[in-house]
């Protein structure tokens, strides 16, 4: 089951390609540009971005482990699985509401982006690293999706954290893509029909969640009312 959710956190970062290059295309196109070596450069970029996804995950999962409630965890499933949906639909242009979640991490953003104008364009693969970290928290709807969807389904720091890492992994091809091939990996990755094709995947996997969650949350329910109808015949026999 564990190996599904590492594939599934994988896929999700594939999926999202086209929300990434949204965000984060235009820096990761300026390391082709600006840097004698845009690749190492890139590298560092991801290291530092990467990190701070799995550091978010960690906290994000070490939060939904310390509240051992079935209801909670129940919840943010139900929250994950709207938000890839959301996600779904913003790909495919048909909804755009996910940019009011994103603007509510725009109040955070707000602090963080003066600290990244220092750092560009990065002198060193260190300040490359940073700027990833510090990009991180950028306001992003599909890094949302991803942080309650890896908390629900982890429900612990490390694993919730691993996931995210995955996730970030996911990214990789479309944001290093830019990096090395330019604008050509942009056009590809942004052409109708693959968004189409990510968009569905999304808004497949947003229901697949709610669907298995859904089932999880009646079999909880049919097991605590089982439990109550049992109690009183149990209290009778003593």
């Amino acid at each position: 089951m564990l190996d599904s959710h590492f594939l599934a956190a994988i896929a999700l970062g594939l999926a999202g390609a086209g929300h990434c290059l949204g965000m984060c295309g235009g820096i990761a196109l300026a390391f082709r540009g600006q840097s004698k070596t845009p690749f190492f450069m890139s590298v560092g970029y991801h290291s530092g971005r990467l990190l701070s996804y799995g550091l978010l995950g960690a906290l994000m999962g070490g939060a939904a482990g310390a509240i051992e409630l079935a209801p909670w965890t129940i919840t943010l499933r139900f929250l994950a699985g709207f938000l890839l949906l959301g996600m779904g639909l913003h790909t495919l242009q048909l909804w755009m509401g996910i940019r009011y979640l994103e603007s509510l991490g725009g109040l955070l953003w707000r602090r963080v982006s003066p600290l990244t104008t220092a750092l560009l364009p990065p002198k060193n693969i260190y300040h490359g690293a940073l700027l990833g970290m510090l990009w991180g928290l950028m306001p992003c709807g599909l890094i949302y999706s991803a942080l309650a969807w890896s908390a629900a389904a982890a429900g612990n720091a490390l694993t919730s954290g691993a996931l995210m890492l995955a996730f970030g992994v996911g990214t990789l091809p479309a944001m290093l893509g830019t990096t090395l091939v330019g604008g050509s990996a942009q056009r590809f990755l942004r052409s109708r029909w693959l968004r189409r094709f990510m968009g569905s995947l999304l808004i497949l996997a947003g229901l697949w969640s709610l669907w298995s969650t859904a089932n999880h949350a009646s079999h909880l329910l049919g097991a605590h009312q089982a439990e109550g109808h049992q109690r009183p015949m149990d209290t009778h026999a003593h």
